[in-house]
């Protein structure tokens, strides 16, 4: 069992991933702008999850998840910088700017990851995940037929978070350093694309070939 917070808990993403967080045994607390926001959320979520204002829940964590939209990105990684101490933060923010999401819009530091590590500073540790990964799908507990592409420039990270994906009931996989990020965050403008354009309801992407990658559980 792992200490988790997820900022942005309120969230279609980060409340599902709170959710899969929990059934799997992890003490999960809630992270909002507003306690209690994150209060109504934890509990709609389970007796024993946590909540509190963001700046306030992220002390004392292994693991970090910042789960907040692209324009709420630097004022959430700037507000919890210099208390997440020792955890490694998950970043899934994807750059989205509408109205047109479906067109890949990347910033000019490359990737969001990038712009997160601009913010977090060098000693955080910092991963980024679950871009490609439709929220709703998430929610409903059931396996989900996606994998999780897992970035980060520190292997122990990478590795810890791949192991956490894989236990939640989904198939994580490293994909090299932090700044490969930029290749499954335009990924998700595309999947906009695409669920538009075939009437799909949360496409994601399959890696094959790897013969000796974990198993979804």
């Amino acid at each position: 069992m792992s200490r988790i917070t997820v900022v942005g808990g309120t969230g279609h993403l980060g409340n599902a991933i709170a959710k899969r967080l929990v059934r799997a045994g992890h003490a999960v607390t809630i992270g909002s702008r507003s306690a209690e926001s994150a209060q109504k959320a934890a509990q709609e979520i389970g007796a024993d999850v946590g909540f509190g204002a963001n700046a306030d829940v992220v002390a004392g964590a292994e693991f970090v998840i910042v789960a907040v939209p692209y324009s709420a990105h630097a004022g959430t990684l700037q507000e919890i910088a210099d208390k997440v101490g020792d955890a490694i933060v998950v970043d899934t923010t994807v750059p989205l700017v509408p109205p047109k999401v479906m067109r890949v819009q990347l910033p000019a530091a490359g990737c969001a990851a990038l712009e997160a590590r601009e913010h977090l500073g060098p000693d955080v540790k910092l991963v980024s995940a679950f871009h490609n990964v439709a929220a709703h799908r998430l929610a409903t507990g059931e396996d989900v037929d996606c994998d999780v592409l897992v970035f980060g420039d520190e292997a122990a990270s990478r590795t810890a978070v791949v192991d956490l994906i894989n236990g939640i009931g989904m198939r994580g996989l490293a994909a090299g350093a932090l700044a490969n990020s930029a290749a499954a965050e335009a990924l998700t403008s595309i999947l906009i694309f695409m669920n538009k354009t075939y009437s799909a309801d949360g496409a994601g992407i399959r890696i094959t070939g790897l013969t000796t990658a974990p198993p979804i559980p």
